[in-house]
């Protein structure tokens, strides 16, 4: 029973036709390899060290500081005036020889003076005033000693004197002695031996200085009176 099924089932199935010898078998195409293509591997960084606690911030670049913007100048503006020329150099004047002047100070009780000799023609001033134009005869006098006491040499210099301080018979004995050093320096040592001559407080300051006032007194010495009455 089982046979004729299969004799039954193999007559169903239709034959495959049969291949014939002369006809050329077909090659197989195989699949061509495809090309590898090589992509580089990207390179790996340097570890880098842990960088330590105290490390300073990396530095911003400064940017460079912007122009301010200028105004619009306005249109009845004036032009810009043209450079002017220099001007020719002017040639140096010839430096004249100086003026040979002699300093000295002297001082009486508060009032100190100081004294300046020049060549001239024998006139005196105290503080920008001549001694001919002083009312005081005696103090005028007194200023004009050394210059007298000079001779003809004291026509041929002028004399300046700046005074301040103290009395006015204080300022002319001080005035006095501050131009007979500087005369004694202008001329010379003979002059010098006829001023301590004549009078030594011409060259040295007069040390005295006026007491103090005291209590129980009007001045110095002076006392108050008493009455028993």
């Amino acid at each position: 029973m089982f046979m004729a099924d299969e004799k039954k089932d193999k007559a169903a199935k239709p034959k495959k036709p049969e291949e014939r010898a002369d006809r050329p078998k077909v090659a197989e195409k195989k699949p061509e390899p495809k090309p590898e293509v090589h992509v580089p591997k990207p390179a790996e960084k340097p570890a880098q060290a842990p960088k330590p606690a105290h490390a300073e911030a990396p530095k911003q670049e400064a940017k460079p500081a912007e122009k301010p913007v200028q105004a619009p100048k306005p249109a009845n503006a004036e032009a810009p005036k043209a450079e002017a020329k220099p001007e020719p150099k002017k040639k140096k004047a010839k430096k004249k020889e100086g003026v040979r002047v002699e300093l000295a100070r002297g001082k009486r009780k508060t009032s100190v003076a100081r004294a300046a000799v020049k060549e001239g023609h024998g006139r005196i001033r105290v503080n920008s005033m001549l001694t001919s134009a002083m009312p005081n005869r005696f103090l005028r006098e007194m200023i004009e000693e050394p210059l007298r006491l000079a001779g003809p040499e004291g026509n041929s210099v002028d004399v300046e004197v700046k005074v301040n301080g103290g009395g006015e018979s204080g300022q002319a004995q001080a005035s006095r002695t501050a131009i007979a050093r500087a005369l004694s320096q202008y001329f010379g040592e003979n002059l010098k031996k006829s001023y301590e001559e004549a009078d030594k407080y011409l060259l040295d300051e007069d040390p005295r200085r006026v007491e103090p006032k005291k209590y129980k007194g009007r001045k110095a010495r002076a006392r108050f009176q008493k009455s028993y009455r």
